[in-house]
């Protein structure tokens, strides 16, 4: 069940790769790479649950780390950047590769609490997206937000109870909690959902909107952003 949960990762990267296209061409090319991580996040977690070894969950979480350093490089709106920096984006970027390195080299020095780490990392973004939350007027965007915190909460709250309740799973002989944090379709809505907010800020004469593949009257499918030029429109 667990390996299973990963192939999601293998379909999901490329397949939003190819959906939002239109979009990175005109955003930033450099959003392939977080396409790119999140298979390499696949892989990697898929070697480490095949194998069990050291190597294999260093693999798993600093694949996470860049993946979300990324996400954080290119989507951060300048109005949360530290005060020094103003809203240089270049330099927010170096500052963000600098702590990133770091990060990684001390990822080895208490592997233990690298995962605890990682998901701090996720609750300030979550934390980001609700004060875009209160700010937006945009119903698109504030239901989508909505439902990326559903799924992350469900996601989370799976992670958590697999560490802590363990063994009370395994005693009601329940052990897919872990594979439910595993299959990725927090990903493309949070994805998705900072594409929005960026968009405000760094894309003000555009007008994007929120499509579902394969279908739009699907109660839930896999987002993407289609664009235009005209704002107006």
């Amino acid at each position: 069940m667990l390996l299973f949960s990963n192939v999601t990762f293998f379909i999901f990267g490329p397949l939003m790769m190819f959906l939002m296209h239109p979009y990175v061409q005109k955003r930033s090319r450099y959003i392939y790479v977080i396409f790119i991580l999140f298979t390499v996040v696949g892989l990697f977690s898929m070697y480490f649950h095949m194998t069990l070894s050291f190597l294999g969950q260093m693999l798993d979480e600093i694949a996470i780390l860049w993946l979300l350093a990324s996400g954080y490089s290119i989507w951060m709106p300048r109005c949360y950047f530290p005060a020094f920096l103003g809203e240089n984006r270049p330099q927010y970027l170096c500052l963000v590769i600098t702590a990133t390195v770091v990060s990684t080299f001390l990822a080895f020095l208490r592997p233990t609490i690298n995962a605890y780490a990682l998901n701090t990392i996720a609750l300030h973004v979550v934390y980001i997206v609700a004060q875009e939350y209160k700010k937006t007027s945009n119903k698109e965007l504030r239901h989508l937000i909505e439902v990326t915190m559903v799924l992350w909460a469900f996601a989370f709250t799976s992670w958590i109870s697999d560490r802590l309740l363990c063994s009370f799973w395994q005693w009601i002989n329940f052990s897919y909690l872990h594979s439910i944090w595993h299959i990725s379709i927090t990903f493309p809505y949070g994805i998705v959902t900072m594409a929005m907010a960026d968009a405000t800020y760094e894309m003000p004469d555009k007008t994007l909107k929120v499509c579902y593949w394969p279908w739009d009257t699907w109660p839930m499918g896999l987002p993407y952003v289609e664009m235009s030029d005209d704002k107006s429109c």
